[in-house]
């Protein structure tokens, strides 16, 4: 059964979409015609397993209707490629971008699903001529596929690396010149961006300290969320999921982190709405 819809012992996201997108969306659906806060992102944003995520939170403490534009293992190709999310950013009193994995983006190596941006689709000639050993046809997942890249060389992984974090800087820099108004970029995890950034199952992955940076002077505001040493110890307290998706729910942040987030992004919305 898929996370849009109401599983055994889950939640009900409530999906739906605006305008002509063909995303689903987390509900339940908000007006566009009044001022609103527009947040784009990943799982994090969305709030899988999560009753109340923080852009509701956001909503609450504000006063100000707040849409969820968040994607599961979503990346910035769906802000970059969309239509109706660039209009609705462009509405927006402010738009609220939490950093995402450029693992989940086309680049020069290899497509992932224009929507479900975890879907790998094809590798690209030049990837298979770096990786010749390697069948991608056995792969579904961009995830999957980057582990046995490196692990079948580490040395020529670091080429994909270098790629997939240039692709993320562009298709930055060519959302964020898509907004006219105010924009915050927002890190939103349980450990602080690095210098190095290694990490694969790190959450956003490959994402660097200096890549950060260099965004940095293109958006109004940023926010860095570091889930505190409580919040990371109530694991799956207050979650919502099925017995199935347990071990998935134990990677992602919980309630607790999610009034973090929305605590240190409140202050900070009140200034510029």
């Amino acid at each position: 059964m898929s996370f849009d819809t109401l599983g055994p012992g889950g939640l009900d996201y409530l999906p739906c979409r605006y305008g002509a997108s063909k995303i689903l969306f987390r509900g339940p659906k908000r007006p566009l015609d009044q001022p609103f806060v527009a947040f784009f992102g990943g799982t994090t944003t969305y709030g899988k397993f999560v009753e109340a995520p923080f852009p509701e939170l956001v909503e609450r403490d504000l006063g100000l209707t707040c849409v969820n534009f968040g994607c599961v293992n979503g990346g910035i190709d769906v802000y970059a490629s969309d239509p109706v999310l660039r209009d609705a950013a462009i509405k927006a009193r402010v738009t609220v971008i939490q950093v995402t994995s450029p693992r989940n983006m086309s680049n020069r190596f290899y497509k992932v699903h224009p929507r479900r941006n975890d879907r790998f689709i094809e590798a690209s000639a030049l990837l298979r001529t770096i990786y010749r050993e390697v069948d991608f046809a056995e792969f579904n997942f961009a995830n999957h596929m980057l582990q046995r890249l490196r692990l079948v060389s580490p040395d020529r992984f670091h080429a994909v690396l270098d790629e997939l974090r240039t692709a993320w800087l562009a298709r930055m820099r060519l959302v964020l010149s898509q907004i006219p108004g105010k924009t915050i970029l927002l890190w939103a995890s349980d450990t602080a961006p690095s210098d190095v950034a290694l990490d694969l199952e790190a959450d956003p992955a490959f994402v660097t300290h200096g890549m950060i940076a260099e965004i940095e002077p293109l958006v109004t505001e940023c926010v860095q969320v570091v889930a505190s040493d409580t919040a990371r110890a109530a694991g799956t307290d207050g979650m919502v999921f099925a017995e199935m998706d347990g071990a998935a729910a134990a990677q992602m942040l919980g309630p607790m982190a999610h009034r973090e987030i929305a605590d240190a992004l409140v202050p900070v919305l009140r200034e510029l709405t």
